[in-house]
């Protein structure tokens, strides 16, 4: 090892590349689970499957948080060309989610307590454009951008619409599950008891 490159620099280089493998698997992982309930690939469990891929790439962007900012030797970012559009994404999901798209919102909870409209089909695009930038970077060799796009986006947006999403997917989800007919439970109740 050469004299200009320590030990810990090396180690911090590799730990960097793991954290970028793993966020951009989880990146991935997240918007395969997008496109395919917004392709129609799993109507039955959508909002299931929603709400867990939100729920494990919160995981990823808490991590993101948790370590030290992440500051790129130059202080620009590399083009990676025009974004993709993601329109057809937002109008499947929206025809998906119609009647569950629209909910209520709080600015920010510690100093704007204000209540908003957000809209689950448009805080899941917009992650995904967000995940979709980093991972370009990812794809093309540039494995700290990445991270540093990720890091900054979650804290600066897709993470409180990450955030936001899950509370109302959870929310559906437990509204599905309780707010069911009581006679149809103890039915399904009584046969999951005795096949």
């Amino acid at each position: 090892m050469s004299d200009d490159v320590s030990s810990d620099s090396v180690t911090e280089h590799a730990e960097t590349l793991v954290l970028a493998a793993e966020s951009a698997r989880d990146a991935r992982q997240y918007l395969d689970t997008v496109t395919a309930v917004a392709a129609g690939q799993a109507a039955d469990t959508a909002i299931p499957l929603l709400l867990l891929a939100t729920a494990q790439l919160l995981l990823t962007g808490s991590r993101l948080g948790a370590i030290q900012d992440i500051v790129l030797r130059e202080r620009y970012e590399a083009d990676t060309g025009p974004d993709p559009d993601l329109d057809p994404l937002r109008d499947s999901l929206s025809n998906l989610l119609e009647g569950l798209d629209e909910y209520a919102d709080v600015v920010d909870p510690v100093t704007a307590a204000e209540l908003t409209k957000g809209s689950l089909s448009n805080d899941i695009v917009y992650i995904a454009a967000a995940l979709t930038h980093g991972l370009t970077h990812y794809d093309e060799g540039r494995p700290a951008e990445a991270l540093w796009w990720w890091q900054f986006s979650y804290l600066s947006t897709w993470g409180d619409r990450a955030a936001s999403s899950l509370r109302v997917l959870q929310s559906v989800v437990a509204h599905l599950r309780l707010d069911a007919d009581s006679e149809t439970v103890m039915e399904a109740e009584f046969d999951a008891l005795h096949p």
